[in-house]
């Protein structure tokens, strides 16, 4: 795990659309200070780490380029009614 990603994701989607780090993780389902803690070298469980980076898959502008260095994960697929 590479904490670094999912900084780099927060901060680029979060000037992106002009919101805070609490604002990214709330959209991300995972707690508001992720990434402060994240920033002050704590880490976080390797599920809130996955959750965070397939919302962010998820939730990503199509008007802002993802970054090369961090492999995306598929974007989650909607389950159709039947």
């Amino acid at each position: 795990m590479q904490y670094t990603h999912l900084l780099t994701l927060a901060t680029l989607l979060g000037s992106h659309v002009g919101r805070s780090d609490m604002t990214v993780a709330k959209w991300c389902g995972v707690h508001a200070r992720l990434f402060n803690r994240l920033r002050a070298g704590e880490g976080c469980r390797v599920d809130t780490f996955n959750k965070a980076l397939k919302a962010f898959s998820d939730i990503w502008p199509e008007d802002l380029e993802w970054p090369r260095e961090i492999a995306r994960p598929a974007k989650s697929t909607k389950e159709k009614a039947a």
